[in-house]
Formats: structure tokens, sequence, C-alpha cells
């Protein structure tokens, strides 16, 4: 009934095994993917006709986690998968960058990809196990896709590299000071595709020799999926990419010389509206045939990038006039807006964030729900990018994949110099409005965020600036460009975006459009962008070069005190009531966890203070020796009880209320009266013994036995 194909190597630390011709069998493509106890299944599926007019290539990826694959019900009142986490939409990413270049140029039929997270072992996380497996479903579908690629995730410790380390290495990278990298890479026999990752200040030449390594990696993963199609693989489809290079001289001879005047404006709203004339006046002459060619789009935009790719091989020339290792201009600002705790505006050439952080408690806290467990998370950034901010209207609603990713990759660049949770308790969450947009907002959303940050005093370990770089190719001819525009993300070969600090990079982000490129121009790159981020950072500095002393008045202050874990349920109370308790008394807001640190906050120093007074009368013990104010709650005939440290009372025998004879307590105090006591010690049976002669009542000094 099945006609099953099975392949196995040893791989890292564990067997890799793909599988095909018994699951999704009326898919193009499916392999179930197998490394450790994690499975994923991946599917393929292509449609044998493009749309009619169809100018751009309709791939999706659907990468989908199922909560029994963990031996999980997931939460929530439906109890079901619900809209992609932000985990999936990351990875469905992560899985489209490096396979899209790979499909032939001019096949335009639609083509979807879909993992199935099966089996979770919490060992091996599931993305470079779907990677794989997507690698070798479309490999076998007979898609005209010019792989297969292989992927690896690299860590680094001890100055040594590893091969997909285990997810509780990585899964709390901020608090392990020896793993320094989390770094995922993809890419063919030949070359790398795409690279993804944080890090915590590595130099370029350890980045580098990471992306190296694991491209060697992968190498047996590559061979084996090849080995595995020339058993399994169907009839390659028979695509014939179209043939229009009659139709691209006649737009070249109508348009070229348009089109070139066109780049020249440097302004960006200047150059579009130039281009569209260009454009119009091209349409114009051509027939009516020629005008409904679905083809005459790919002309143009080819038109378009020959223009300006081949000034800039030619004649290092960019669209703004820029060489090709000059910055843009860029001003920094901070404290623009008075009631939020940070903001600064970055402003790098036509490209813009408007950064905002927000200090809150443990309450504000995220709680993640994912396949490896609950986990909270104290440091939020989302990036926002409204259609204004390239002068157009569109659609307005929740956050697309985009600004998921631009999202986290601002969020892996500035990881690595957030003050530790316990130096610097606070949640912490940066919002980046793109008010402008022309060329990588995301490094934009870097840059403000630093300074945000330090604007609301977080006491950052050091600054981080962000550069994206592109490259142009053409055969054995090459340029890589700093700081680059829209037009050169649109029209080039790559981008390539990294962040860091003055001593090393923390994050780096490569998709490419092209099969690969070589290690010598990722060199090249990393080099160009050192330079371009230690500019930008001196830049950034004249703004500000720390965090701030003071807090907003507006931001909350936490302060943290540890109490013994057997005092917790003390502080906590029955059903919550003592801590209601002292939070509606003192005003403070306080938080406990398991392991009896205590955070309170408040605007008020005056309500952390007592809310500290509060707690430390419950978990704290009277010290002997140690003089109390204390207030007399009862008076017998052989002395008096006085309230002197949180709820516990003492006795005041009536020989220690005063130097001479007393006849009855009532004599020297009343009940509700305000007293000074020194704590003398305790009996055999625990009970407190405190006196009231051995303290000056008046100045609350101590009385020596000879006065």
């Amino acid at each position: 009934m099945f006609n099953i194909v099975r392949k196995s190597i040893e791989w890292g630390h564990d067997t890799l095994t793909l599988e095909t011709g018994k699951i999704a069998r009326q898919a193009h493509g499916a392999v179930v993917a197998t490394y450790g106890e994690t499975s994923v299944l991946a599917t393929v599926v292509y449609e044998k006709k493009a749309k009619p007019g169809q100018d751009f290539f309709p791939l999706t990826v659907h990468y989908q986690e199922k909560y029994y694959a963990a031996g999980k019900i997931p939460g929530g009142f439906f109890k079901r998968e619900a809209r992609p986490t932000e985990k999936e939409t990351l990875t469905s990413r992560l899985i489209d960058r490096p396979i899209r270049p790979l499909f032939v140029e001019g096949f335009k039929n639609e083509v979807q990809v879909i993992c199935t997270v099966l089996s979770y072992d919490m060992e091996n996380d599931p993305d470079i196990v779907a990677l794989v497996a997507a690698s070798a479903a479309l490999t076998l579908s007979g898609a005209p896709f010019l792989g297969p690629i292989g992927a690896a995730r690299v860590g680094f410790v001890d100055g040594a590299y590893v091969l997909n380390p285990a997810v509780d290495d990585m899964e709390k990278l901020r608090d392990n000071p020896e793993q320094r990298l989390d770094l995922i890479v993809a890419g063919t026999r030949d070359a790398v595709m795409m690279v993804e990752s944080e890090a915590y200040e590595l130099s370029e030449a350890e980045m580098l020799g990471a992306v190296k390594f694991g491209h060697d990696q992968m190498q047996p993963v590559i061979d084996m999926i090849i080995d595995m199609a020339e058993e399994a693989a169907k009839e390659p489809f028979a695509f014939e990419a179209p043939d229009y290079a009659a139709l691209y001289e006649k737009v070249k001879g109508a348009g070229e010389a348009a089109m070139r005047e066109a780049f020249a404006n440097r302004d960006k709203q200047q150059r579009q509206a130039a281009i569209s004339a260009a454009k119009e006046t091209i349409i114009a002459a051509l027939s009516e045939d020629e005008q409904a060619d679905p083809n005459l789009d790919t002309c143009i935009k080819k038109l378009e990038s020959g223009v300006v790719r081949g000034d800039i091989l030619e004649n290092g020339s960019r669209i703004d006039g820029r060489d090709l290792y000059t910055v843009r201009p860029i001003v920094s600002e901070v404290g623009l807006l008075p009631r939020t705790h940070g903001s600064a505006l970055f402003t790098r050439g036509e490209t813009q964030g408007l950064v905002i952080t927000t200090l809150g408690t443990g309450d504000d806290e995220q709680m993640i729900d994912a396949l490896h467990g609950t986990t909270r998370s104290n440091f939020l950034l989302h990036y926002n990018f409204p259609p204004y901010s390239v002068g157009e209207t569109g659609r307005m609603g929740s956050p697309g994949r985009r600004e998921i990713g631009h999202g986290k990759l601002a969020w892996r660049a500035l990881q690595a110099v957030l003050p530790a949770a316990t130096d610097f308790p606070y949640t912490i969450r940066l919002v980046s409005e793109i008010t402008e947009s022309n060329g990588s907002s995301s490094m934009a959303t870097v840059c403000g965020s630093s300074l945000s940050m330090m604007d609301a005093g977080v006491p950052l370990k050091a600054p981080v600036a962000g550069v994206a770089m592109g490259l142009i190719l053409d055969g054995e001819r090459f340029a890589v460009l700093t700081d680059i525009l829209g037009d050169e993300d649109h029209l080039g070969d790559m981008d390539f975006k990294v962040a860091g600090t003055e001593k090393g990079i923390t994050s780096l982000q490569m998709d490419i459009k092209v099969a690969g490129i070589t290690p010598e121009i990722m060199a090249q790159a990393l080099e160009q962008a050192k330079s371009g981020r230690m500019h930008i950072l001196g830049e950034m500095s004249k703004a500000l070069t720390s965090g701030r002393t003071e807090f907003s008045a507006h931001a909350p202050r936490i302060e943290t005190m540890q109490i013994a874990v057997d005092k917790i349920r003390e502080v906590i109370g029955s059903g919550g009531k003592v801590i209601r308790s002292i939070v509606e008394e003192s005003g403070a807001k306080v938080d406990i966890n398991d392991d009896g640190v205590i955070k309170i906050a408040s605007a008020n120093a005056e309500a952390i203070a007592k809310a500290r007074e509060l707690i430390g009368a419950i978990v704290d013990e009277p010290e002997v020796g140690k003089v109390y104010t204390g207030k007399v709650v009862k008076i017998m005939d052989f002395g008096a009880f006085v309230n002197f440290f949180g709820k516990r009372d003492g006795l005041v025998h009536v020989s220690q209320m005063a130097s001479g004879r007393i006849g009855h307590p009532k004599e020297v105090v009343q009940e509700g009266q305000s007293v000074k006591v020194k704590l003398m010690g305790f009996d055999d049976r625990g009970k407190v013994r405190l006196s009231m002669k051995a303290v000056d009542q008046e100045t609350g000094q101590e009385v020596t036995e000879e006065a």
C-alpha cells in the first residue's frame, strides 16, 4: 500500500531521518523529518498553471505548532490552536526567505508550503527540522526549485562553535553567560542563502566563522536530500521561462532615457513621481498587444534594475549621489514626549523612527504559552509600519508578518545589553512608530530604541546601533553598499542587516535574491558594516551616551527585597488577604515570586517605604538589645503589654517601668500611649521581655546602669 523511502544520518548529537511515501500522498511533495524525537511534516502543493495576468510569485509558507506534539492541551476558552503565535510567524518567514530565491525565474504559479510540528521532544527546536523537511519536500515535488538547501543552528561556547545546541541552552540566552550566540544559517551546497542570529557582542571574525561552520555542517543534510530525491522525486514540472527579450528591447528603447533621468532625482517623492511618468511614457510607446503582455511589468522592473545597478557597478554612483560607504545624515533627539517614560526620534536620511519606552512592573510581563512550556518575558518590542510612512494609503489592522519580523530583529539586537532583572526589576516595553521610511526602518528602530531606553533611565551595558548593507552582483563583479535606500533594497541582490555595540555584533540578518553569496562578499559586508555602525554610534552619542540617572516623574519606582521562602505564605495570607491589605494601606503595587523576591512599585517613594515597613513587620524578627517604639495595648496589675514589632506584643514588668518603686502600672502608662522599650530577651517559654526604664523616654537613648 505504501511506497516508503527513508534516509537517516547521524548529525550533531542526534539522528536525522527523512521519510516519504506514507503520509500526505496526495500532496506534490511530503516529507516527515525527525531529529531526536522532534518530528515535522512538510507538504508542498503547486498549481499547474499561473493565474492570467499574474505579475508576482505567489509563494506562501505556513509553519504551525500543534500542542499535542508536546502532550499539551491549548489554553483559552476554545481549547484549540487559534491564530499563529509569534514563534510560528517568525519560523514561517525563516523558511520562506531561503527558498523563495531558488525558484526558477519567471515561475509565477501559486505554491503553498505547510510545515506541521507532529512531535516535540523539548530538546531539538522544530524550526531547523521544518526547514530541512520543507527543502526535502520541495526537492521531491517536481517544482522548478533549484535546491535543495540545508540548515543548521550554531551556538558559541568557550570559543568553540556548537552544532544544534539544545533548546534549554538557547531559551534563556540572556541568563547564560557561557552561550554567546544563537545563529540559524541556511544555504545550498555552494553558498549561504539566509542568516538569522542574536549574539553577545561577537567580533566580525567570530560571526563569519559561525556562518562558515553552519554552512559546512549542513552539507551532509543536502547530500541526504539528493540521495532521497534519486529514489523518490517526481518528474520535473514542465516549465519554460517566458521569452520576453523582444518586448524588453522595445521597453528599453522607449524609456531608458526617461528612467535614467527619473533616478537622477535624489528626493524620494520626486523620484517616484518621475518613475511613474517614465512608465507612462513606455506604455504609450507600445502597441495594445504589448501593453496587455503579462511580462510588461517584469520588463519595466528589469529596466529600472539595469539603470540603478549599472550606475553603481560602472561608476560607483548611487541613487542619492553617495559613494558605496557613506551613511546618510543622522539626527538624534530624546525626551520629545512629556508624559512618556522615555522617547527618542531617530532620523537617518528619509527613514525615521519614533520610539517610546514604558516601564512597568512584574504584572506587566508577557506570558508566552508555547510547546516548550509557559514562560514570562520582561522585555517587549513592538514595531509599527503605518502606510503614511511611505506616502501611501493602506490597510490598518493587526501586525503582519513584516511587523512581527522587524520587531523581533530589533529585539534580538538589544537583548544583549539589557541589565539583569535582579539589577533592574522593571518590565520594559518599546514601541517603534515608523513615521518615514526609505530603507532599513528596522535598524532605525534599533538606534531609536537604544536612545529611548537611555532616556527612560534604563542602565544599558552599551548603546546599540544598526546598519543595513546591500549588494549588487553581476558575475564576478560586485559592490557592497552601506546604509541602503528602499530602491537599492528592492532592485539589489541582498539585504544584510548588522547591529551591535562598539565591542561587537549583537544581531545579524541576511536575505538574498540570488543563489547564494561567497564568504569573501560576506566578510567585506561585515567589515563595511562595522565602519558604518561606529559612525552611527558617534552620531547617536550627540544626543545621549548613557542612561539618565533620574526616572521620569510618571514612571514607577521599583525596589526589591528578599525574604525567606517559608515566610511567603505569611506575606500573602489566606486567600491573599494580607498582601491586599499591604497594597491598600501603602498605595504601592507588591509582587512576590516563588523564590521570595518581592518587587514593590510606586511613583511615590513614601508608599514604597510604607510597604517595606509593613512587610518587614511580618517577616523580620526582633533583635535583642534593640530599642523599639511601641504602643501600650493592655495594662495588668503586674505590668503592661506593649505592641512593639508588627503584630508582636511583649510584657514590660512593673519592675521595668521606672527606676523607682511603682504601686500600679497605671501610675506610669495608659492604654494607647506610645512608649519606647528595649528588647531584653525571651524567657524559658519564649515570651518577650521588654524594659522601659532602660530607655530615656524623651530621647529614645539607652540608659546605662551607672546613670
